[in-house]
């Protein structure tokens, strides 16, 4: 099977901001036509990633290519469509004017009127200072798609928006990558990365900690959880059933067994239970997500 093309490169990239290291050694690939997911905890590298990857920014060393030239090189405008997390709308605009605006620098631009319609823009009166945060998100993702790219980077599309209009935010990103679009996204939220990305990287203090396609990151394992009350012995658990993965309490009184999930598993863990004198509750099983691999690779206390 041959290999599929590579949309951007980066390679071994450096940037540091005075003594802070923000991105140390960072390296990976975006295969085109496809949707990639960066994530990582605040403060990870991933804004200055993406903004290396835009050419608004340079790293210190390394290289990053974008279709395989320098992500500053003028030549890629038409190509890269960019969302923005705030700036680069005119406050005193409403979405329609701001969105014709913008088409008008594009030969094959989207149509204005159904993308839109599409994301319940067309009856959004405000001007954009007037506009509320979930407002502000769907015509800031209009603007970065509106000029038809062959690349779009995205700063946590949904972010702010009600369930349905994340839906349809989502619907409009998977049709892109059906239109051939190659699209990276960051984004805090897992259930969004799993539903889009076709592979993710996580990057955690300016470096990959892992990438991939979901599947191959979560595997086959599994998750018991079950609520109890707070602050039992998570290790003599764990020594109970030396069989799993981990076993963790987060948050509290929330238990979490990770591994392979059997009959003789939901034994063990009602009869330890039972010798501590409490009744397990809530108990159930599921796949391992994305958002257990995130944590145990980043870590699950707050980051400063």
């Amino acid at each position: 099977m041959s290999e599929r093309a590579v949309a951007v490169e980066v390679r071994d990239v450096h940037l540091a901001y005075g003594h802070t290291q923000a991105l140390d050694g960072l390296t990976f690939d975006v295969a085109a036509g496809t949707i990639t997911a960066l994530l990582g905890p605040n403060g990870a590298g991933k804004t200055s990633t993406v903004e290396i990857c835009e050419g608004y920014r340079r790293a210190d060393t390394g290289e990053v290519r974008v279709w395989g030239l320098d992500p500053r090189d003028r030549s890629l405008r038409p190509r890269v469509g960019v969302m923005l997390q705030d700036g680069g709308i005119y406050a005193a605009w409403r979405a329609i004017p701001m969105l014709r605006h913008l088409a008008s620098f594009y030969a094959r631009p989207l149509d204005v009127d159904d993308l839109a319609a599409r994301l319940g823009l067309d009856s959004v009166p405000a001007t954009y200072r007037r506009m509320s945060g979930g407002e502000k998100q769907r015509l800031a993702l209009a603007c970065a798609v509106v000029g038809r790219p062959d690349l779009v980077f995205l700063d946590e599309p949904s972010a702010g928006m009600d369930p349905q209009t994340r839906l349809t935010a989502w619907d409009l990103v998977e049709q892109l990558r059906t239109d051939g679009v190659t699209v990276v996204l960051t984004t805090h939220l897992m259930d969004e990365a799993e539903r889009l990305a076709d592979d993710v990287v996580i990057v955690d203090y300016g470096r990959v900690v892992a990438a991939g396609t979901t599947a191959a990151l979560t595997g086959s394992g599994e998750v018991l959880t079950f609520t109890a009350t707070p602050g039992l012995d998570v290790d003599a658990l764990r020594a109970r059933v030396p069989s799993v993965g981990a076993v963790v309490e987060s948050p509290s009184g929330v238990y979490r067994v990770e591994g392979e999930i059997g009959p003789q598993l939901l034994a063990d863990v009602s009869t330890w239970c039972a010798e501590q004198g409490v009744l397990p509750r809530e108990l159930s099983t599921a796949r391992r997500s994305l958002e257990d691999v995130f944590l145990e690779l980043t870590g699950r206390g707050l980051r400063p």
